[in-house]
């Protein structure tokens, strides 16, 4: 344990360093040797397609003036969310190459929905099946981002289990895409930390800073699902959130998530042909694919308008209250 926490301590440092120390140069267009050694597709490593895309982006967004940050962020969708072992699978890459450092944390995949009687794109707690960028899909949606702002809101207090109250504070980074992830703002996608308050109700308490006009706050049960799923957004560990969101801080810079649309589009061809996917020059990450079978694409275009004809069929009820809660 002593181990871990002195190679995390070591890991944020570096980076401090790199956030507010001078902008690093550009990397070469080639991986360096270090880097490669990181390289596979056990867990905790990067695909080399993922890589080199990712580095691809990087790059170009450098080059255009975008991106100052000396560090960039990658993700790989078709890794399990968690191992055999039940321990959280490492599918989301931080890399600093000034610093020559390279760390791999757990992330949440997007869950989908189940239109029952119309679509059926949800996905399981291990692997992602399904993919897209349509509005309120809930999907993961591969591709280029660029960090933008960052923004901490109140979600409400809960009971630590010490019996104490506490606040749960969440910050949000806000994310910008272009080509098919260019609805990225209008989704709300971003990265967070994967905890929230559920089971709410609202307690009297007018000195609270955060109390509304009525002078109630809310209340819930702090859940953390860095196991789960997510509503579309990247979400991390708290511990990996901590250090990843004061990364980018006025300082953008990109993250690549794996597979695109075109990607997800050969693979289930080539699953359907019974032709081998390192064969073709393809990848999925092997587990998840035996798994979920086929990955699919679905479209914003084709998406949306099964979307709207379900809320039209089953529009939401109009909001009420919270609760009291029973107990103080």
């Amino acid at each position: 344990m002593t181990t871990i926490w002195l190679s995390r301590i070591l890991f944020t440092a570096l980076a401090v360093l790199a956030w507010h120390g001078p902008v690093a140069a550009a990397p070469s267009s080639s991986p360096p040797a270090w880097l490669k050694a990181h390289i596979g597709e056990d867990d905790g490593e990067i695909a080399p397609v993922v890589l080199q895309r990712a580095r691809a982006l990087y790059l170009r967004k450098v080059s255009e003036g975008k991106v100052r940050n000396p560090c960039y962020f990658a993700m790989d969708a078709t890794r399990p969310a968690y191992t055999g072992k039940g321990d959280l699978g490492r599918r989301f890459y931080i890399i600093c190459e000034a610093q020559k450092s390279f760390r791999a944390v757990s992330s949440g995949h997007g869950g989908g929905r189940n239109l029952k009687g119309l679509a059926n794109f949800a996905n399981g707690r291990q692997c992602a099946k399904n993919f897209g960028n349509a509005q309120d899909s809930l999907l993961t949606a591969g591709g280029a981002y660029v960090t933008a702002e960052i923004k901490t809101s109140f979600k409400g207090y809960y009971r630590t289990a010490s019996g104490k109250d506490a606040v749960l504070m969440r910050s949000f980074v806000q994310f910008d895409g272009e080509g098919e992830t260019a609805n990225a703002r209008e989704r709300e996608l971003g990265g967070h930390a994967a905890h929230l308050l559920r089971a709410y109700c609202r307690r009297k308490s007018p000195n609270s800073p955060y109390a509304g006009d009525d002078g109630y706050v809310p209340v819930g049960k702090l859940v953390d699902y860095a196991a789960g799923r997510s509503n579309g957004c990247t979400s991390w560990s708290v511990p990996a959130a901590a250090d990843i969101v004061p990364m980018t801080k006025d300082r953008p810079t990109t993250l690549y998530i794996y597979p695109e649309s075109e990607d997800i589009d050969a693979v289930a061809q080539a699953v359907t042909a019974h032709r081998s996917l390192s064969a073709a020059g393809l990848y999925w990450n092997a587990t998840c694919l035996k798994q979920i079978d086929a990955p699919k694409f679905w479209s914003a275009a084709s998406l949306e308008p099964i979307i709207a004809r379900y809320k039209k069929a089953h529009p939401s009820p109009p909001p009420q209250p919270l609760p009291i809660c029973k107990a103080p």
